[in-house]
């Protein structure tokens, strides 16, 4: 039989196959393998003993939240409480689109904003539109319903950020557990403690273990510059192909950047980021 993991505790994993759901544990080979099985997976299983068998072929995955093919990515983005993060919301972006996973930002708690706050986050939102990405606020509810049909979704995004509360605004019949922000810390506590796909809205969406942190290792300078959108747009203008947009002159990268055409924070993460691989290789 082959059905699709769509929730994962501990060495439980729950299979659906034609509506019906089945419990199922992992054969030992994947162990030896050091292969595990992810929510989302497609797998093999013995019906009658409840075992995954096979894990059939992955069309992308994820790490930090464990889920594999995914058409979806949603980047919950707080704006206020925790605060914006460009650094964040751009590393974000590079490792989902180098996964080949179309991302999605929904932007949160706009309400908390000054209104000198709100035109800053405005001209953010409008860049991330221009360069490419399709952006909403949370209060679009109708809009981002629409997002969801046929394909299989992540949320992900900073600890606090609302994703479980997003996700009840979209079900009003789903009862995510959330939790206030810690003022202590300045960040969300996990209200979410396992991985699971969740049926709404005519497709999957999963609810994941929020996180603040995550590193591009694995990747190479090159591949993080050639999933910075808006940099495609110009590098080939270029007076050296390979350029890194770092070092070099004559780089129409920066100019864009001198001019404005290119965030300052877009760029500056960018730098900060392939400087992270060179500090990664020596320790």
């Amino acid at each position: 039989m082959i059905g699709q993991i769509i929730k994962q505790v501990s060495n439980d994993y729950t299979v659906l196959k034609d509506g019906k759901t089945y419990i199922c544990k992992a054969r030992g080979k994947f162990r030896n393998m050091k292969v595990i099985p992810l929510v989302g997976d497609f797998v093999k299983f013995d019906i009658n003993q409840l075992y995954i068998t096979e894990i059939l072929p992955r069309k992308n995955e994820l790490l930090r939240p464990s889920i594999a093919n995914i058409d979806l990515a949603v980047i919950i983005t707080s704006v206020k409480s925790p605060d914006f993060s460009t650094t964040l919301l751009d590393k974000l972006l590079v490792m989902i689109e180098y996964h080949n996973i179309k991302p999605i930002i929904i932007f949160t708690k706009i309400d908390l904003l000054n209104q000198e706050e709100n035109i800053q986050i405005e001209s953010y939102i409008t860049y991330y539109k221009k360069i490419g990405y399709t952006c909403y606020i949370n209060t679009e509810i109708e809009k981002i319903k629409k997002i969801f049909k046929g394909k299989v979704s992540v949320f992900t995004g900073q600890s606090g950020a609302g994703k479980s509360t997003l996700l009840n605004r979209l079900d009003k019949d789903l009862s995510l557990k959330t939790n206030e922000i810690s003022k202590a810390l300045g960040r969300g506590k996990h209200t979410t403690r396992h991985t699971e796909l969740l049926l709404m809205l005519e497709g999957m969406i999963a609810d994941t273990p929020g996180f603040s942190s995550l590193d591009l290792r694995g990747m190479t300078k090159l591949e993080i510059r050639d999933h910075f959108i808006d940099f495609n747009m110009y590098r080939d203008h270029c007076k050296y192909k390979d350029c890194l947009h770092d070092r070099e002159t004559e780089c129409i990268i920066k100019d864009k950047v001198n001019s404005k055409d290119i965030l300052q924070s877009r760029y500056n993460n960018y730098i900060k980021f392939i400087n992270e691989l060179d500090i990664t290789k020596m320790r």
